[in-house]
């Protein structure tokens, strides 16, 4: 054969090495690429990716819930001014702490004045509180435009318990611990109900989160109706961990959700030491307060009806442990 017939696979084309043919993985193919990409698992959310529109989005969703936070946590460390001739009435009748009586003057209706801020002014009156007169645009400026109806009571921020505290009000009574945990409720007037259903059902205190849920307002006073002068409030910086404190105290947990694990009537345990938990309005037990709940109750309610509102929940658990109690 001669030297123009070379045997296939000795090409001596100009770039052309042995091997050259052979399809493998070099520096700068698809095959590395690959084995580099193994191992990172599942693309993370869009809101957790920095650099995209929805990560911004929830930066700022997230910054204006904790905005609201401070602004709810400086009102309520400042003092309430409680606006209306029936709440101002109501909340004077129950003896809630306050600092003065403010009556605009001349505010009179036809026929005099009005009964309800004569007798607000008695009951004033008898409690040594300041009366204090002013003109109705300086009212008006006080109240940032609320309807006030020319009266209005000054309220101090509530001081707020320890958790442990209410651990130590139970042992001083001699019973058992009987307390409430209350997981986001944001409603005022949700919390003097239970307030005032606890006071009622000899429990020995509320604990409310410090975060993201409503605390002791001139409304929620009025809604207690006067329950809260008698039962101590506690805040806790994070409920779970308070929980968990109670817990190692020796008290079982009791939430309460429409997919409790059993029904309320089959629980036998509301004669121990307890702390029930109830959740937020709509939203219920957040994942972490659940996982705390040694056990987690269900009220029976028919098809129709979507919930109960957290308060009247509260009412029947607190009838529960009461009834065990006796």
């Amino acid at each position: 054969m001669g030297a123009d017939h070379l045997m296939a696979g000795n090409s001596q084309r100009r770039g052309r090495s042995a091997g050259a043919g052979k399809k493998t993985a070099t520096a700068g193919t698809g095959g590395k690429n690959r084995r580099s990409l193994a191992g990172r698992g599942a693309t993370p959310p869009a809101s957790a990716r920095p650099h995209h529109p929805a990560y911004k989005k929830a930066q700022a969703d997230a910054a204006r819930r904790d905005n609201r936070a401070r602004v709810q946590r400086r009102n309520e460390e400042q003092p309430e001014l409680l606006l209306g001739r029936n709440p101002v009435l109501e909340a004077l009748r129950a003896a809630i702490p306050a600092t003065a009586l403010y009556v605009v003057t001349g505010d009179t209706t036809r026929g005099g004045t009005d009964e309800r801020i004569a007798e607000s002014v008695q009951l004033a009156a008898d409690r040594g509180l300041p009366l204090l007169e002013v003109g109705k645009a300086e009212f008006d400026r006080m109240s940032a435009g609320a309807l006030h109806q020319g009266i209005g009571l000054m309220v101090p921020p509530y001081e707020y318990a320890h958790p442990d505290d209410l651990l130590d009000i139970a042992r001083d009574s001699g019973r058992p611990p009987l307390l409430v945990a209350l997981d986001g409720v944001t409603d005022p007037r949700n919390l003097g109900a239970i307030i005032r259903s606890a006071a009622a059902f000899d429990a020995h205190g509320v604990v409310v989160p410090e975060r993201r849920a409503v605390g002791m307002t001139g409304s929620a006073w009025r809604t207690s109706a006067g329950a809260a002068a008698r039962l101590r409030v506690a805040r806790a910086t994070n409920l779970a961990r308070s929980l968990g404190s109670y817990q190692d105290a020796g008290l079982q947990t009791i939430g309460l959700a429409a997919d409790g694990d059993m029904s309320i009537h089959d629980y036998d345990g509301f004669g121990d030491p307890i702390a029930l938990v109830v959740g937020a309005e709509g939203a219920g037990l957040s994942r972490l307060v659940r996982e705390r709940c040694d056990v987690v109750l269900s009220i029976p309610i028919t098809k129709s009806t979507e919930s109960l509102n957290v308060s009247v929940a509260a009412g029947i658990a607190l009838f529960a442990a009461a009834s065990a109690r006796r």
